[in-house]
């Protein structure tokens, strides 16, 4: 059992990169993703650590065991990815304005401050759409139940989640070493709206991530009307697919000693990596 526990991390890893791109989860979570660091521009890798921050704060539960949880996401799996696309119209308005959460004092927001709260309530909807989406939840509870123990549990569930983001962390790496949304033609204002006598400048960068959200939310409502993000929607298949990629991986790393410590140290390199990286 100490053989297997051992590389069962390597093998969540790996299977959750592979759940991300189930198509009831990567409909939501990516184009999510990239309108939310569009619309930040600044501490990219910070906002990207918010934003898993929230899928962690969802998926953790119900790897620990929170049946009633996962059953309630079950039950609720259309009215939750309507509630997802509309909160996504919602920010595609927000965003085009430059308007950020908390929503008390509705003002000009050109100051370049964060918008931790909006990164965070994001992440958390994504983090639920996730756990609706068949492939993904059964995918994490099957893994789970494998550990002997709650602890075991919870570090492959996270790992499993670290699959997940681990390729929204490589992409903000690059936006952020590259400064991609720090050029001139990202901040450049092709106009202004006035609303209730308040002036909003229309940022290019602004735009992008409103178009995002609102293709996203409108793309994901559609697909929920249709069937198309239904549980049975061909989700089966993603699901074998995560299960044999999770299961194929402890096969072969079964096999080399050590490799659960190899695979922790090359994690703490990489984060090491991203953190200096951020710093810049």
């Amino acid at each position: 059992m100490d053989a297997y526990t051992s590389i069962s991390f390597l093998a969540a890893f790996i299977a959750g990169s592979v759940a991300l791109f189930a198509p009831c989860c990567i409909t939501y979570l990516l184009p999510s993703y990239f309108g939310n660091i569009f619309r930040e521009k600044k501490q990219v890798l910070l906002m990207t650590f918010i934003y898993s921050l929230g899928i962690f704060s969802i998926m953790l539960p119900v790897v620990l065991g929170a049946k009633a949880l996962s059953m309630l996401f079950f039950r609720l799996h259309d009215q939750t990815y309507y509630l997802g696309g509309i909160f996504l119209l919602i920010l595609a308005i927000f965003a085009l304005l430059g308007i950020k959460l908390p929503m008390i004092n509705l003002q000009r927001k050109n100051t370049g401050k964060v918008d931790v709260w909006s990164s965070f309530t994001l992440g958390v909807f994504s983090g639920i759409t996730s756990s609706c989406c068949a492939p993904v939840l059964i995918g994490v509870m099957a893994l789970s139940t494998l550990s002997p123990t709650i602890l075991m549990s919870l570090g492959v569930g996270t790992f499993y989640v670290l699959g997940m983001v681990a390729p929204l962390y490589l992409a903000s790496a690059f936006i952020d070493s590259r400064n991609i949304l720090d050029r001139p033609l990202m901040r450049k204002s092709i106009g202004e709206i006035n609303i209730f006598g308040k002036k909003y400048d229309l940022l290019v960068s602004n735009i992008v991530a409103s178009a995002v959200f609102l293709i996203t939310g409108l793309a994901t409502i559609s697909m929920t009307r249709l069937g198309l993000l239904g549980m049975d929607s061909g989700q089966s298949e993603s699901t074998k697919l995560i299960q044999n990629v999770a299961f194929g991986v402890s096969a072969v790393a079964e096999e080399i000693p050590g490799l659960n410590f190899i695979f922790l140290i090359i994690m703490i390199l990489l984060a090491v990596k991203l953190f200096k990286i951020g710093k810049k």
